[in-house]
């Protein structure tokens, strides 16, 4: 069996990039583009941010397409770049807006959940105030702890696949999601 069927797809088409195959690259981002946006939006609470920082993660992925190497699986390598783009935004801006938007209905961007029409008025504002609390909860974790919250939550990433994003070691990710897991416990004990 050769090295590129050990592959996964995803890493394949980043290897035809580095061969110089726009194709592939679109398939890339049009498989990916809304993940990423999605993730980043849950980590800076900002629809044109996460927008913008995602622009900017497929910039840095095509730019490093030269020195593209398969050591992991290509999404681990993907996220890494946007949890250090948003990490990094977070750090260096220290977003209040983005913070008070939280409390704030979203004016032009989308909405934060689609509405299952089968629930009374009632009932959909009773679920959206808990949607939107466990959003402010999560919202409130420290950043490395929400990253780690949403890449395994949201993402569905492994504790392997998180401590390479993150850079740490796989217990480091345990420990981070049993604090984050707890806080939250302890946060959204009355919805219990």
């Amino acid at each position: 069996m050769g090295a590129s069927m050990a592959l996964d797809y995803d890493a394949e088409l980043m290897l035809r990039v580095k061969d110089g195959d726009g194709g592939s690259f679109a398939l890339l981002l049009e498989k990916y583009r809304a993940s990423v946006i999605h993730f980043l939006y849950r980590m800076v609470a900002d629809q044109a941010v996460s927008e913008e920082l995602a622009q900017e993660v497929f910039l840095r992925v095509y730019r490093s397409r030269e020195s593209y190497e398969p050591t992991a699986k290509f999404t681990t390598w993907l996220f890494r770049i946007a949890t250090h783009l948003a990490l990094n935004w977070l750090r260096d801006g220290k977003n209040e807006r983005g913070q008070e938007r939280l409390d704030e209905p979203g004016e032009d961007g989308p909405a934060r959940e689609v509405a299952d029409r089968t629930e009374s008025v009632e009932q959909e504002m009773v679920h959206q105030v808990k949607i939107d609390e466990v959003r402010r909860a999560v919202a409130a974790l420290p950043a490395k702890q929400r990253a780690a919250v949403l890449m395994h939550k949201y993402e569905e990433m492994e504790y392997s696949q998180i401590a390479k994003v993150l850079s740490c070691s796989e217990s480091a990710v345990k420990s981070l999601l049993f604090r984050a897991y707890e806080t939250l416990r302890v946060r959204l004990a009355h919805m219990a």
